[in-house]
């Protein structure tokens, strides 16, 4: 499967090589990060019983199959899941993001809004709950809950309105706070996040979370919180919203419930959850992409260095960083020698201010970048959202190279402006830098990439 639809173009400029190769490395990277094939390798049917693993789940009997999910590798793991199972399946829920392709037939696929809910959102979490309440005892429920499911699985609490959840959304997507501040606020302002989920299903019933981690640390309810207790607290919730500045910003009926609420309106925790028959796994770690872009590199023969799984921070910064090494690279043969790949993931982030233009954090890392390695000619980095979009927009990430700093100057782009203005995306299309791949299927964590190759 090949990923990159603009390839061809990306490497038709600057340092070709260097390019081709950079590609090559990302292609295998997103490979390497397949839930479909990861589900596959994990389920096996056994005449009537399903191994998940080690654990055997006997289907006989009148045993209903239930599947539930949402998240943009979702639909991969569903349709694994469904391939296996066929006709043993009874109904299900998967509410995928617009755009995904394919179609499911035991389950209904459902497309919402990513990453602002809608009420296609609400609308396809009620019904997973109206089906999570139909399961009784002995049933099945498979849960396919994958990153980005905050958005397109949203059902606020009572006295918040769906408009109301999408302001809460905006002012902590674009204020910097990282994956687990964003979600202690978004969980305790759900009737079916954090855990609530599970709640709804019968507690005599086998529950098995199936997912894809985007999260360092691969913490479980920050990748697949509706159907696993829920380690943050409403003071979490309130300590971020403190911390970014946000209660005068947000609508009023949610900084009431947020500062009234109590131990009823708390999520479900480990205690809540005994008793219940639960299985987690995770499918594809969050590293997963960086590991295998890495192997590629080495069976390339690039003397290669993953240098952090855990990357935080403002994302241009660490674009700057990354040109920074780059240097050390050419001039000082450290930390590694040409020709070499350096290798890194995480969630980086953005902090907009009041005015911002079109752009996302892969972006921003891989034109920060660019004007630090001008006439670094054997010097390609790059940055992509594995999941295909990058930020808010159908851009995945960026690739620049030696010459791109020179190429905008020439295409009269000011790269330090589109950089303070956080208007980047259409910077890199006019430069031919912007990567393209469409829905990926697979969700982990974000891969940044530095190549080096020999001069000349």
């Amino acid at each position: 499967m090949t990923f990159i639809k603009n390839a061809e173009a990306l490497a038709s400029h600057g340092s070709a090589a260097a390019r081709r190769g950079a590609l090559s490395i990302i292609e295998h990277g997103l490979a390497g990060a397949d839930p479909y094939q990861a589900t596959r390798r994990l389920l096996q049917l056994d005449g009537e019983r399903l191994m998940v693993g080690d654990l055997a789940i006997e289907l006989g009997g009148g045993r209903r199959v239930f599947v539930l999910g949402a998240g943009k590798a979702s639909y991969p793991i569903a349709k694994a899941v469904e391939e296996l199972l066929e006709d043993r399946i009874s109904d299900g829920v998967v509410i995928c993001k617009y755009g995904q392709q394919g179609k499911l037939r035991r389950s209904s696929m459902l497309l919402a809004a990513h990453p602002i809910p809608d009420e296609a959102s609400l609308e396809g979490a009620r019904r997973t709950l109206a089906l999570a309440r139909q399961t009784g005892p002995g049933d099945v429920v498979l849960a396919c809950y994958t990153g980005g499911s905050s958005a397109l699985l949203s059902y606020p609490v009572t006295g918040v309105s769906l408009e109301e959840k999408q302001a809460v959304n905006r002012q902590l997507l674009s204020c910097g706070a990282n994956i687990a501040e964003i979600n202690a606020v978004r969980k305790h302002l759900s009737q079916i996040k954090g855990g609530r989920l599970a709640m709804a299903i019968d507690p005599q019933a086998q529950l098995v979370s199936l997912t894809v981690s985007d999260v360092i640390g691969d913490r479980l309810d920050l990748i697949t919180d509706p159907t696993v207790p829920d380690s943050s607290t409403l003071d979490d919730a309130r300590d971020t919203l403190a911390k970014y500045e946000l209660w005068d910003r947000l609508p009023a009926s949610v900084a009431s419930f947020l500062r009234q609420a109590g131990p009823q309106q708390e999520t479900p925790k480990e205690a809540d959850f005994r008793g219940r028959n639960r299985c987690d796994q995770i499918l594809v770690s969050a590293d997963a992409a960086c590991n295998a872009a890495a192997e590629t590199a080495e069976r390339a023969g690039f003397e290669t260095l993953i240098l952090s799984t855990m990357l935080e921070g403002e994302s241009a910064e660490l674009g700057r960083t990354f040109a920074a090494i780059a240097r050390e690279i050419v001039q000082k043969q450290r930390p590694v020698k040409p020709p070499c790949a350096v290798i890194a993931g995480g969630e980086t982030t953005v902090r907009l201010d009041d005015a911002f233009g079109q752009g996302g954090p892969n972006q921003e890392f891989a034109l920060a970048a660019a004007a630090e390695i001008a006439g670094l000619n054997q010097v390609v980095i790059a940055g992509i959202d594995s999941d295909g979009t990058d930020g808010p927009t159908q851009m995945a990430g960026g690739l620049v190279d030696g010459h791109t700093s020179s190429r905008a100057r020439d295409a009269g782009i000011d790269l330090q402006l589109c950089l303070k203005q956080h208007d980047v995306t259409q910077a890199l299309v006019r430069l031919g830098e912007a990567i393209e791949t469409g829905a990926t299927g697979t969700n982990v964590n974000d891969l940044k990439l530095l190549l080096v190759v020999p001069a000349g």
